[in-house]
């Protein structure tokens, strides 16, 4: 069981880190002009609910609402500034690719190293590492250095971890978004089982609302650090879809050594049924890289993904490069009357991600039926209506 009561995270904003004074410095302290004060920012704000055994809850919201900021809390990574948690049971959680293991370690190594800092005895582990190690499908490399692992093989091996040594308490972010199609639906299975079979608590932020519908009966809206609403997911899901707001401009909020983008801005052209969207997007890398290329992933409101869009399957961003902007155009024909969201991707290969930005960008669709595609009626039967005409009648 968890108990959330009265929990509120600030962050300085601006804040100069302390360093070390000589005696020269100390003496001269209180003559030097002071430096401006730093600003407070309050990433959650009085959050309270209860999670009972055995219930599943999902957490949603947009971009920087304080998802992440939440779970980390919950899992000790990070302390709350002040109210305080009940945690009946041991946690689990999976928040980024890597995290709890360590890269020079074995993957049979980290196995054993994250079970032991669940508190299990060597025995525990080895009842569960065959599973462990069928579900994560990386029985090939198990005795590689984690270093070695593409994102996608940690992952496996992080989730299975996570969810065959018993916690009470399972936690999971969007991490999950960075797997393949396949292993999202087994994970997905795997964490109701855990909930509905088991008696395990699951704590689960996604963007998929179709993920959160299938894993949960309950869910947690937040905005801006508070919760907007704690009910049944056909209630809170709606309230949520409703207050997207589109932008076609997206600027990065902070800067980051490793290959990223800085910059994404969208503009739909043309007409039905033959619409385009014009995709420009700005990397920016302080660091020495691999040559990387780009995918765009195109997914309805509600989390269903309607397609991936690659302009070139060969790595075409210059590893030498500071800052560069490109722009492609992606064919959109077809989608039925609706919101449309844009999450964009970069990285060397597909088994490894440089940087992943999930629903940075929008686009809406409107009813303009066209012969031989009939939208109105076409948003229950899917999100692509495809041309079709008689050829006797």
């Amino acid at each position: 069981m968890l108990e959330v009561q009265h929990l509120t995270k600030e962050f300085k904003i601006g804040a100069k880190q302390e360093r070390y004074l000589s005696l020269r410095d100390a003496l001269a302290k209180p003559f030097r002009k002071k430096d401006k004060e730093a600003s407070t920012f309050l990433a959650l704000d009085d959050i309270n609910f209860n999670v009972n055994a055995g219930e599943s809850i999902g957490i949603i919201g947009r971009n920087g609402a304080g998802k992440s900021t939440l779970l980390k809390i919950l899992s000790r990574i990070t302390p709350p500034s002040s109210g305080k948690i009940v945690c009946r049971g041991r946690v689990a959680s999976l928040l980024e690719v890597g995290t709890g293991f360590h890269p020079e370690l074995s993957g049979r190594e980290n196995v054993y190293m994250n079970g032991s800092i669940l508190g299990m005895r060597k025995a525990e582990i080895n009842k569960h590492f065959d599973s462990i190690v069928d579900f994560s499908g990386v029985e090939k490399f198990l005795d590689t250095p984690l270093k070695r692992y593409s994102s996608g093989m940690q992952l496996r091996l992080a989730f299975s971890v996570a969810a065959f040594l018993e916690p009470e308490i399972l936690i999971i972010d969007e991490v999950l978004a960075v797997g393949d199609a396949e292993f999202q639906k087994k994970c997905l299975n795997k964490m109701k089982d855990v909930s509905m079979n088991e008696g395990r608590t699951v704590l689960f932020v996604s963007h998929d609302m179709n993920a959160i519908k299938t894993l949960s009966n309950t869910a947690i809206l937040l905005d801006s650090g508070k919760v907007v609403k704690n009910d049944k997911v056909g209630e809170v899901i709606p309230l949520y879809l409703n207050r997207i707001q589109l932008t076609n401009n997206w600027n990065r909020p902070e800067t980051s050594a490793a290959p990223h983008f800085t910059n994404v801005s969208i503009v739909v052209k043309d007409h039905q049924p033959q619409l385009k969207l014009e995709v420009t997007f700005t990397v920016k890398s302080d660091v020495k890289m691999n040559k990387a290329f780009v995918a765009f992933n195109i997914s309805s409101n509600t989390g269903t993904m309607i397609g991936q869009a690659i302009p070139n399957l060969e790595p075409f961003i210059d590893a030498s490069f500071s800052k560069q902007t490109f722009t492609t155009e992606i064919e959109i024909t077809g989608f039925v009357p609706g919101t449309f969201l844009v999450s964009a991707w970069i990285g060397p290969h597909y088994s490894e991600t440089y940087d992943w930005q999930k629903d940075i960008v929008g686009f809406n669709i409107v009813d303009t039926p066209q012969p031989g595609r009939v939208y109105p009626h076409a948003a229950e039967q899917g999100n692509i209506v495809p041309f079709s005409k008689m050829i006797n009648n």
